[in-house]
């Protein structure tokens, strides 16, 4: 069996030519589009293995020439421009799988195997283009595992669950699985069941006749009949009400709904994405959740990580919510490397969400079009949030600092990093404040060397000059 293997970095293409030929295939590399093209129309191969960016063009884009020689040879991408959108694009060419760089060169291998196996690759759907604008952004391995996840969902209606952290962009999820999805013509509607009173939930999902209850005077549509065609998500799914989970159970098996005080099967035609921040496991155990809806729900799970577990995307993360302040109307700024460094030192326990709303105020308050860390460390001093909070008395350091870790949770090995990064700056301009800028005085304090002072304050961008008491 034969793979054609479309690859310009000559280091990646032996390592894969080597995994192939050990599952005894036989590798025919190429390093451009042209060269694929003319290889293609002189022979016929078990499955393709292509990069994205070639010498002289796009691997995704001339898919279709690919499709008019071979259309049913399996195409596997691989791509170091690992955003969503890519993985959208390889998914949207009918390709039998997509592997962002750096990938696992065993199941790479394997995969190829399988694709061989099948004989063929799915034709393309012919649904039209997908746009830019996605709104999930990461380039970190953790969140590959996510836009592949996406990709897998978005040609069939098997129910998602999101799970993650608050602040982690579990919305942003479901509206990528409807935006890019098969069901994208239809409405996306969204219901926070944690926000709705447990005596009106069932009116809001399922609907009401008139006169079912006092105030009832109209019929109501519910929600999910508001969302036919389309998807609805149903957020905070953890904190919904037993007795409107056994409404939603019963929904989900028999694929109708009746409206409160009605008579009348609806049939639904939804796809159903629920979101949690809680792990529902233990809610099953202590008789909060019912266990039969969990399994219901929990058809496709995707794991949002939180930001702590991907912090290489803190800097592009940033830089995209400074282009979004820009465009909706605050001043337009730009990053230096070293503030985008001490970002991603931060614990950011609110995750993405707190990340966003640190960057939009910088963009407000910064003095200079160039952000650089005098400009960010003011606004993180300010920020209480980094720091931990009621405590009283020296005794109470040790449980606080604890109670902090614990809702931190920095990864192993970053541990000290981050607890200093929310803790000795702080105490450092706390100390300094205290001794009037008295250097001296504030190494005494401290218990330091003053020479060991200076250096971590210039570290830290703290000016003693800023501290001195002036009458």
């Amino acid at each position: 069996m034969s793979v054609l293997l479309v690859e310009d970095d000559l280091s990646i293409a032996i390592v894969i030519t080597a995994a192939l030929e050990a599952e005894g295939f036989t590798v025919i590399h190429c390093q451009s589009i042209g060269e694929r093209d003319r290889l293609l129309g002189e022979g016929s191969y078990q499955a393709l293995v292509t990069d994205v960016m070639l010498p002289d063009g796009d691997g995704i884009e001339t898919i279709d020439r690919v499709r008019a020689l071979h259309p049913a040879m399996p195409i596997v991408i691989l791509s170091a421009q690992n955003t969503l959108d890519t993985a959208v694009r390889a998914t949207d060419t009918g390709a039998f799988e997509y592997f962002p760089k750096p990938f696992d060169i065993d199941e790479l291998a394997r995969t190829v195997r399988q694709a061989a196996g099948a004989g063929q690759g799915s034709a393309p759907e012919g649904d039209e283009p997908l746009g830019d604008g996605l709104p999930l952004v990461g380039r970190s391995l953790a969140m590959q595992t996510v836009f592949r996840m996406i990709t897998r969902v978005l040609r069939n209606d098997l129910t998602v669950l999101i799970l993650g952290e608050s602040g982690t962009g579990k919305e942003l999820v479901a509206e990528a699985v409807h935006n890019l999805g098969h069901r994208r013509a239809g409405p996306f509607i969204a219901v926070n069941t944690a926000a709705i009173p447990a005596e009106l939930i069932e009116s809001e999902l399922f609907g009401h006749e008139k006169g079912a209850f006092t105030g009832a005077v109209a019929r109501h549509v519910g929600k999910f009949e508001q969302a036919a065609g389309g998807t609805l998500f149903l957020d905070e799914i953890g904190d919904m009400p037993m007795q409107a989970q056994t409404r939603l159970l019963r929904a989900l098996q028999s694929g109708t709904v009746r409206r409160v005080g009605g008579r009348d099967e609806i049939r639904l035609d939804v796809r159903i994405i629920a979101a949690t921040n809680k792990d529902l496991e233990p809610e099953i155990a202590a008789g909060r959740f019912r266990e039969d809806l969990y399994y219901r729900l929990n058809v496709v799970p995707i794991h949002m990580p939180p930001l702590r577990d991907r912090r290489d995307d803190i800097e592009v993360l940033a830089r995209h919510f400074l282009q979004h302040a820009t465009n909706e109307g605050l001043p337009r700024r730009q990053l230096t490397a070293e503030a985008a460094e001490l970002l991603s030192r931060q614990p950011w326990r609110g995750n993405v969400r707190e990340l966003k709303n640190f960057i939009y105020r910088l963009a407000l308050l910064a003095r200079e079009d160039a952000i650089d860390p005098e400009s960010i460390l003011p606004l993180l001093a300010a920020d209480t949030s980094s720091a931990p909070a009621d405590v009283s008395e020296p005794d109470d350091i040790a449980q606080a600092v604890s109670r902090w870790l614990a809702a931190t949770r920095p990864a192993n090995g970053t541990i000290y990093e981050t607890a200093a990064a929310a803790f000795e700056r702080p105490l450092f301009a706390e100390v300094l404040k205290e001794t009037g800028g008295n250097q001296l005085r504030a190494a005494q304090a401290l218990g330091i060397n003053r020479n060991t002072l200076r250096k971590r304050l210039g570290e830290l961008a703290l000016d003693p000059e800023d501290f001195t008491r002036r009458s």
